[in-house]
């Protein structure tokens, strides 16, 4: 038989052994000073005190140390023995069933006990009906006691259970928002400074090879120009990082609170800048307004896509881009007729920001060569229910 503990405090088989002393004495002093009963003779001493032994591993056996008191306890009273000295023990036994096993377990010890004690009572006292409605009424109330403090042990426990895994929930909802404000930090800083970077190497290459094509016939006006263009794309540049480095300093600041997003409206800049960079780019919008989220998608999504398209196609790339509505979603589709990426080269992140652009507002992205030569990107965005009217051309 093995113990069953529902709720119930650690067992401390040095506090229960303490206990098992302290009941011990106090039936001792019952069996001396009360007269209810024959005082104990050596069997009598026996059988009382021997029903406290199994008191320190009442909580991990609690029905097997029931029993062993049972045993003793009833032979006790059989034999008429000062009655009052069994009562703690008994109680203690029954207050660690009910408090440590089910309700049906606690049910049927009663029941058990009850009936017992109404034949031992019967063949000792049969006229003693108030002292058997005396004892049923200790019985019930123990056990009543120990089924309650049970139920609320059980009932702390599982508050407790919850707050943990209430406390659990939102610690990993802190973790998820974190990983999450940092990968969109880590795609935005990346759209930002890859495109940047590329633009500006690519404008200091056309100024290095006008100084160095003709160093007697300088093309002033050439090299100003593409100076001119490096600064402002780094002054842009130098912008978007400037808002994004705020958001991080902020404290407090909700992931939303990041000022205006990039939108379709810059799509006329990320075109001219790539034509700036020697690209010929060829593109059509026919859409109406976009919600933000799903705008910015689209707008880092073509900014990647011409960024990879100066940077790999070769020069002078022909670039066609094409921003469309289909049922209900934003079709972005960016083609040229490069090269592709050198093989074997160092392998970025741009196609995987790419499709985590687009996973982020429930879309979907495909990229790789296509059959006749170059590279293709083309994403379908969802548009949801958000909707109205304006027209954007190159």
């Amino acid at each position: 038989m093995t113990a069953v503990n529902h709720g119930a405090a650690p067992a401390s088989p040095r506090n229960d052994a303490l206990l098992a002393a302290a009941v011990a004495a106090l039936a001792t002093l019952l069996a001396l000073f009360v007269d209810d009963g024959r005082s104990p003779d050596a069997l009598g001493w026996t059988l009382l005190l021997g029903a406290h032994v199994g008191l320190p591993w009442r909580r991990r056996f609690p029905m097997r140390v029931m029993l062993a008191m049972v045993a003793c306890v009833a032979s006790y009273h059989a034999l008429d023995y000062t009655h009052s000295a069994a009562v703690p023990v008994t109680m203690v036994a029954l207050y660690t069933v009910a408090v440590t096993g089910s309700a049906r377990r606690t049910v049927y010890t009663g029941l058990t006990i009850v009936g017992g004690t109404i034949v031992v009572n019967a063949l000792t006292n049969p006229d003693g009906l108030v002292e058997i409605i005396r004892i049923f009424g200790w019985i019930i109330s123990v056990l009543l006691l120990g089924g309650y403090i049970r139920v609320h042990r059980q009932y702390i426990s599982s508050a407790l259970e919850r707050a943990e895994r209430a406390e659990r929930t939102r610690e990993e909802e802190a973790r998820r928002r974190v990983a999450e404000e940092r990968l969109r930090i880590a795609r935005d800083l990346h759209d930002l400074l890859a495109h940047s970077i590329t633009l500006i190497g690519v404008q200091t290459s056309v100024a290095a090879h006008v100084l160095a094509a003709d160093p007697e016939r300088l093309d002033r006006a050439t090299v100003a120009k593409a100076l001119d263009d490096i600064a402002d794309t780094c002054r842009s540049a130098r912008g978007e990082l400037r808002t994004t480095l705020e958001v991080l300093r902020e404290r407090g600041a909700v992931p939303e609170a990041r000022g205006p997003l990039p939108g379709l409206d810059g799509l006329t800049d990320l075109v001219e800048a790539a034509r700036l960079a020697g690209a010929r780019v060829d593109w059509s919008m026919r859409v109406r307004r976009a919600p933000p989220a799903v705008g910015a998608a689209a707008y880092r999504i073509v900014q990647e896509a011409l960024t990879n398209a100066v940077r790999h196609a070769g020069p002078e790339p022909a670039v066609r881009v094409e921003l469309y509505e289909e049922e209900g979603a934003l079709r972005v589709s960016v083609t040229d007729d490069g090269t592709g990426p050198t093989p074997g080269g160092t392998p970025g992140f741009g196609l995987v920001g790419m499709r985590e652009r687009a996973r982020t507002v429930g879309g979907t992205l495909d990229a790789g060569a296509r059959a006749g030569g170059g590279f293709e990107v083309t994403a379908v965005l969802p548009l949801g229910t958000t909707v109205s009217t304006s027209k954007g051309a190159g």
